[in-house]
């Protein structure tokens, strides 16, 4: 990331439904924007970022944004590969909470699994 600009990244689980510009200027406060340590940019929504207890308490101080404005949460420990793992475990845990269909495996690859719960573990999810 050499101050180029800054990558933006939808997840895979969480980019149906989003109708915004990539500047960011039409997504509402329902969305929320998490940066990884490589400056890789993902948006989600607001109720599925809430997954995260450290999270949810960083959302849960006053800011200075507008109400129309999004959230931005830098993470300058998690790299994009697993903060966008996450990202689809969030969307993953707000499928099937209290479903009552049967819930398949979270998928995760071994080679990010020591990171991804060192991730889990700080986040709170």
């Amino acid at each position: 990331a050499g101050g180029g600009p800054t990558e933006m990244k939808l997840c895979p689980l969480q980019s149906s439904g989003i109708n915004a510009e990539y500047g960011g200027n039409s997504i509402s406060a329902d969305f929320v924007k998490l940066v990884s340590n490589d400056e890789h940019e993902f948006i989600l929504k607001r109720s599925h970022a809430l997954t995260s207890g450290t999270i949810k308490a960083m959302l849960s101080y006053p800011t200075n944004f507008k109400n129309k404005e999004m959230s931005k949460v830098q993470f300058r420990e998690i790299p994009s590969h697993v903060l966008c793992k996450v990202c689809m475990y969030f969307a993953y845990k707000n499928r099937y909470t209290n479903s009552t269909s049967e819930i398949p495996e979270f998928p995760i690859e071994p080679e990010i699994a020591l990171e991804l719960l060192m991730a889990a573990n700080f986040l709170d999810c």
